[in-house]
């Protein structure tokens, strides 16, 4: 497939040339233990987080977990991403990260994918520093080098970190997949927005219909 020369986004994945990227799915943010919620009182977790970590472990996660296993059985790349420090003070994170306070040690529990999805052999883990993958980490720098043209994105937080990922895939010259029940907000109304502000950088699909595209090819 000639993929400079196309004219649309709607393009059916080619195994060879993609790569499935997890953004985020980890300890520190998707367990209620994680250090993104320390010493929270309950009740106001529930109010910020309670329908987030509820929808992960609904919805989230098993469609994650079925996405994982489809890529795996097609031979497509399967990376991941976390939020972690390069050492163990963070001396190294991005003035956006210190200011919101994310704090990751490298190596940490907080920085282990969740174990559902948990990555399998030399499956590669870009630990990032910013919200935007493409900006610290050399992930685009890799992706070139395995000549792989089309990203399938899932994780968190669809109108933050996966949002970032995606307009910069886009700009990088790659054809992005974002699976829209693959992927979640802290509430309903926040992913759907993000969803909606995504579409001129994307194509859109549910897990199911992606699972049936590629049981097709």
């Amino acid at each position: 497939m000639d993929f400079d020369a196309l004219d649309t986004r709607d393009v059916p994945l080619v195994p060879d040339h993609a790569a499935l990227l997890f953004i985020d799915v980890q300890n520190f943010s998707c367990r209620r233990e994680g250090g993104e919620f320390k010493g929270l009182p309950e009740p106001v977790f529930q109010e910020r987080y309670g329908w987030f970590l509820a929808h992960i472990a609904r919805e989230s996660l098993p469609n994650m977990a079925k996405l994982l296993a489809r890529c795996r059985a097609s031979k497509i790349e399967v990376i991941y991403t976390v939020i972690e420090n390069l050492t163990l003070d963070g001396r190294d994170r991005g003035l956006d990260y210190r200011i919101t306070g994310f704090n990751v040690p490298k190596g940490s529990w907080d920085a282990q994918v969740l174990t559902e999805i948990a990555p399998e052999g030399d499956e590669m883990v870009f630990p990032k520093t910013s919200s935007n993958v493409f900006v610290s980490t050399h992930l685009d720098h890799v992706l070139r080098n395995m000549g792989k043209r089309q990203i399938v994105m899932s994780g968190f937080i669809t109108d933050q970190c996966l949002s970032s990922a995606v307009r910069s895939a886009c700009d990088l010259g790659y054809l992005v997949t974002v699976v829209t029940d693959a992927c979640a907000s802290y509430s309903l109304e926040r992913h759907t927005r993000a969803l909606t502000e995504m579409k001129g950088y994307c194509r859109q699909v549910t897990t199911d219909a992606l699972c049936a595209e590629l049981g097709a090819t």
